[in-house]
């Protein structure tokens, strides 16, 4: 058995086990997540990452190891712009905090499976053709650019075709029915708004990953990398969003700083016939460019209107 298969196996197993205790054992109830509590499994998720890191630089190499930890970096940061979807959506459809997370962990299962399907389609059609890269570097750096010019985010959860196409076959109520994504009315089974919010969750992490897996590809093409790294970065998303959704709005700067990371791995997409370069110089500049959007954020206060 090659070194590659017994990660994908440990993989595998760690990642049930631990989606397992999350659904039945620690969230078999729903509540409020706490500061504390998203914080002790934001180190948690953090931790085993680089566990898992570890265990990539032992079995499979340096080279390799510096890949995932920069597609991870790359792929958490790129996560946290689809947090503020998330506040945006949860506040439309009503949802209270306590059932957010059972959202969130239901999300995240979807997110895994789409994952998977388009990293495989993504990585096959590089090796089948090769000149796809330099489309994925151009639409990378023109959705950089555009996130960069682009104000505050606004999303219509209503106008969402995911949601509009279900909408079509299944009724759904107006009230929330405590956890229940389903509910059974006049011998008639409804969809909640709670099912809703499920939808557009799905939804705009399927766009998400249209943006942020060419971005992970730019560093590495190695399925098994890409994926993992993808997987670590998303399972610990949910501990990530009630970690920072109320602090997420002094990080003015951080869209800015993403925007610049996308072009950045667009340009050396566009590149990578010419001139490669070498994965340990792209963490540098990832990392450093988060720095100091994080920094500038600190630092600029923001113009009050009186004072403009």
């Amino acid at each position: 058995m090659s070194n590659e298969a017994i990660l994908w196996i440990v993989f595998n197993v760690v990642v049930a086990g631990l989606l397992f205790l999350d659904l039945k054992v620690i969230n078999r109830h729903a509540h409020v997540v706490t500061f504390r509590e998203a914080a002790v499994w934001s180190v948690v998720w953090i931790g085993l990452a680089l566990l898992f890191n570890l265990g990539i630089y032992q079995f499979m190499g340096k080279q390799k190891a510096l890949e995932f930890l920069t597609a991870y970096i790359i792929e958490k940061s790129l996560s946290v712009d689809n947090l503020f979807v998330f506040i945006m959506i949860f506040a439309h459809f009503g949802v209270a905090p306590k059932y957010q997370p059972r959202i969130l962990h239901w999300g995240i299962l979807g997110a895994l499976v789409m994952r998977f399907v388009l990293i495989l389609a993504g990585v096959q059609l590089i090796n089948a053709f090769h000149w796809i890269i330099y489309i994925f570097g151009a639409f990378l750096v023109y959705t950089g650019i555009k996130m960069g010019m682009t104000g505050e985010q606004k999303i219509e959860p209503e106008e969402n075709a995911l949601l509009r196409l279900f909408r079509r076959f299944l009724p759904f109520t107006k009230e929330n029915s405590g956890e229940n994504f389903f509910v059974k009315k006049g011998g008639v089974w409804r969809a909640t708004p709670l099912f809703a919010a499920l939808i557009v969750v799905e939804a705009s992490d399927l766009v998400f990953a249209v943006d942020s897996i060419p971005a992970v590809l730019s560093i590495t093409t190695n399925t098994f990398i890409v994926y993992t790294s993808n997987v670590f970065a998303i399972l610990g998303l949910r501990a990530l969003y009630f970690l920072l959704a109320g602090v997420m709005g002094m990080f003015r700067y951080l869209k800015t700083g993403l925007s610049v990371i996308l072009c950045y791995v667009g340009v050396k997409m566009l590149l990578m016939g010419v001139y490669k370069i070498h994965t340990g110089v792209s963490l540098g500049i990832v990392l450093g460019i988060l720095a100091l959007s994080v920094l500038a954020s600190v630092l600029i206060k923001e113009k009050k209107e009186d004072e403009l």
